[in-house]
Formats: structure tokens, sequence, C-alpha cells
């Protein structure tokens, strides 16, 4: 027969594996990354989300872009990190005497939109700068992209003098005459060039002011016990307001006006995107970045920035720190919000506020 004591021995030795098996499950439970909390018969989160951020992720599913070239449908490849240029679109202003170097183009008889567009160079990109060519409506006398069926009774034309890749210098300007003269000779107009050398100086003093005026700024939100899986990732970024972007791993935040530039920008990686099993992939980071140029000040956009970046490290278990590791506090982020005062300020002064669309033309 069993004693007590061997009874008790059995007892404890049970209680002591279910104790493990328990143990074990839980730690293995903690390094799963989190999940997605399911949906309601209905397709809604089981827990609430703010009517707002519903509607405005229904409405603006598709990520605010710009279009690279509405006439020739070019588009330039932008890498992680890059300073893609930016050439002619629709929603872009027209020529402006502050960004580009003009050249008037005069014309003995009205020309016809479709002689233009035929007459077109193939590439409207000179090395990193866009080039436009515009004609002045005859019966609106506005100033526009030519348009077929259109007729104009003068011409003009222009090259970006900076962006992101730098100033115009005296090569790329040089291949911009000849290119031009090509397209005027096609039709028979006069080409009035500005000088070289003074439109390449303005170049450099607006490549100079853009250099000490930029900036792009970056959280790095960190899981501080279990990683995120994409699911859960995207389903905390939802309820701040934020929709899915053009590419995988990528959310944006979008502005209130329609064709604005996201006001933030939420990536992750794509890989963990692109996973055959979402809710087994782990994200133990994700950034969100500001591109401060590109926003207009009256989106609020740090102040968006901060307060989605903290409440997102609330909800999800993480921290918010700089791209070096280094945790953000308060008085950091409030030297953050000062420092872009200034910038904002400084932008205005020049003629050239945030989100404006010369300005992004500048900072491209």
């Amino acid at each position: 027969m069993i004693s007590s004591f061997q009874l008790g021995l059995i007892v404890l030795g049970v209680a002591v594996v279910a104790a493990v098996v328990i143990y074990n499950r839980w730690v293995a439970s903690r390094l799963q990354p989190r999940r997605a909390r399911p949906a309601s018969p209905d397709g809604a989160e089981v827990r609430t989300m703010d009517a707002d951020v519903v509607a405005q992720a229904l409405d603006d599913r598709l990520e605010p872009v710009l279009r690279d070239d509405a006439v020739t449908g070019e588009t330039s490849p932008v890498a992680s990190g890059s300073r893609p240029p930016l050439t002619a679109s629709a929603s872009l202003p027209l020529l402006d005497t502050q960004l580009d170097a003009l050249v008037q183009l005069t014309a003995d008889t009205v020309v016809s939109g479709d002689a233009v567009l035929a007459a077109l160079p193939g590439t409207r990109r000179i090395g990193s700068k866009p080039f436009f060519i515009e004609g002045q409506n005859q019966e609106t006398q506005d100033w526009e992209f030519p348009r077929a069926g259109q007729r104009y009774a003068s011409l003009r034309a222009g090259i970006q003098l900076a962006n992101r890749m730098g100033a115009l210098n005296e090569i790329e300007f040089s291949e911009f005459v000849v290119k031009l003269q090509a397209f005027a000779d096609t039709l028979q107009l006069g080409a009035d060039f500005p000088d070289m050398m003074q439109e390449v100086a303005r170049a450099r003093e607006l490549d100079q002011f853009a250099s000490a005026h930029d900036a792009q700024l970056s959280f790095t939100l960190r899981a501080s016990r279990a990683a995120w899986s994409p699911g859960y990732l995207t389903q905390h970024a939802a309820r701040q307001g934020f929709v899915a972007g053009a590419l995988p791993g990528r959310m944006v935040l979008p502005a209130a006006q329609p064709g604005a530039a996201p006001v933030l920008v939420l990536q992750f990686e794509t890989q963990a995107a692109l996973s055959e099993d979402p809710d087994q992939a782990a994200l133990r980071d994700f950034s969100i970045t500001l591109d401060v140029p590109h926003v207009a000040r009256a989106e609020r956009p740090f102040v968006r920035m901060r307060e989605a970046a903290l409440a997102l490290a609330a909800s999800m278990e993480g921290s918010v720190t700089d791209d070096g590791g280094q945790s953000l506090g308060k008085d950091a982020m409030d030297r953050i919000g000062a420092d872009l005062e200034i910038l904002y300020d400084a932008l205005e002064a020049r003629h050239l506020p945030a989100g404006a669309a010369l300005t992004r033309r500048l900072f491209s």
C-alpha cells in the first residue's frame, strides 16, 4: 500500500510537473507575436474604433501620391532614404521664377497644342532636374501644360534650379539649352535664354537654403515585451487614423486636403507584410516619419506624430526612440517641436511654406 508520505510525494510531483507545463506555455505565449483581435460577425473590430477614424479609413484607402509626369507617364524609382526628383504634374503649380530658370519662346503665329505635344522631347528630365514646357491658352490667357485641341499664343519653358539631388549645374543647363533649342526649331520658335552663370548661381543659393532648412523626422517604436504581428500593428495604427499605403509594410496618415502629401508615414518590414502566415511574422520595431517641408503647418504634423507615437507605445507595450535607439522623453520632444517652429518661420519668410506645391517641388 502507498503510504501517506509516498502519496504526498506523488501529489507534489504532479503539481511540479503541472506548474512547469503551465510556465512553459506561458513563456511560449509571451514569445509569440501579438495578433490582431478577431472581427465581430459584421466585420467590425471587437474593440470599437473611433467613428471619425473609420470614416477616414474608408474614404482614403489609397495613399495620396504625386504623379511624376502627367503628360509622358514617366516615373522615377524611389529607394528608401533617397532624395527623388519630381517632374511635371497637373496638380503642381506652373513655372515660377523662384524655382525655375525660365526661357520665353516666341512664335509668329498661334501654335496648336497638338503640334506642341508632337514636338515635345521624349523625356523631360535632364540629369536630376525636371524641365517643363507651358503654353498660354489663347482663349483663357492662362498658362498651362500643353493639351491637344488647344491653341497657344505664346510658350515658355523652364528647368528646376534645385531639388534634394542638388543644384542645377553648368552641364545640365547646357543640355537643357540644346534640347530646348531643338524643340524650338521644330516649331519655328524664337528662344530667349537667360545667362547660364547667373542661373547656376541662383541655383546654388537656393540649394544652400534648402539644405539648411530640410528636415525629415523619424520616431522608432520598439517592442518592450512580446513582438507584434503585422495584423496587430495595423489594427492599432488604424485606431490612430493610419490607412494602408501604396506599398506593403507602409501606412499613411492622410492630410485633410485631397491630393496633399500624407501627414505621416508608418513603415515596417516588407517581408513581414508579405509573409504567407502574417500571424507568425514577428515585428520588434517600426518607424513613423514626417517629411517636414511636404506637410502644411496647419496640419499640426509634429503634434500628431508625437501623439500617435505615444498612443501606440502605450497600447502596444513599446517605447519611443530615435534612430539610434535613444529614448525620447518629453523634454527631447519639446525641443524638437520648438526647432520645427523656427524652421516653419524660415520657410514662410522665403515664400516657401511647408506643404505648398512649390516647396514640395524643391524638397523632392
